[in-house]
């Protein structure tokens, strides 16, 4: 178990750092056309999982096992990772590269961690069952929990805003374009 303390700064600290390493991979991004297909394809997949995992999860009320939760308990993290890959590779840039993945190895998994602790406490029976049978982060798609249970529920999506994912995976990917069509 991490160090809550830490963990908990981490998770706070998370989307600001982010941010400003979005910001800098942006400025070290030397994209090409055929760079953004593959990223927005990778990004695609991510916005998709992601989406469809919000549609799932009611937080802190009930724990979320149907939809990809039954292939992963953190869908939403896994989303994150080729949001960032995405963009990333979308950059055409080995720095680019290099920054996302330091970036996603010193907050991910002790965030992920850290979330794994807090569902313990909140759904203890459910979650060691659940946790026996669907791994942390890396989908096992021939693992499932159970049934698909609850269907995809696309008020969720917009109660736990999931748009914004999409709102700033599109703007991460104009200025790709716009730098692209303006630089020599």
């Amino acid at each position: 178990m991490p160090d809550s303390k830490f963990a908990k700064t981490l998770y706070r600290w998370r989307v600001r750092s982010g941010l400003f390493v979005l910001v800098a991979i942006l400025v070290l991004a030397w994209p090409t056309w055929r760079s953004i297909l593959i990223g927005f394809a990778v990004c695609a997949l991510g916005l998709l999982i992601r989406a469809w995992a919000a549609g799932h999860i009611r937080k802190e009320k009930t724990l979320a096992v149907s939809g990809p939760y039954r292939f992963t308990r953190n869908p939403l993290y896994l989303g994150n990772f080729l949001l960032g890959l995405s963009i990333a590779v979308a950059t055409h840039s080995w720095w680019c590269v290099g920054l996302f993945a330091a970036y996603f190895l010193v907050f991910y998994p002790p965030v992920i961690l850290e979330e794994r602790e807090r569902m313990k406490r909140l759904f203890p029976k459910e979650y060691e069952e659940y946790g026996k049978k669907v791994p942390l982060v890396l989908p096992k798609w021939n693992r499932v929990m159970g049934p698909a249970g609850t269907k995809f529920d696309p008020a969720l999506y917009f109660k736990n805003k999931e748009y914004r994912a999409l709102t700033g995976s599109l703007i991460a990917y104009g200025i790709l374009i716009a730098k692209l069509l303006l630089l020599p």
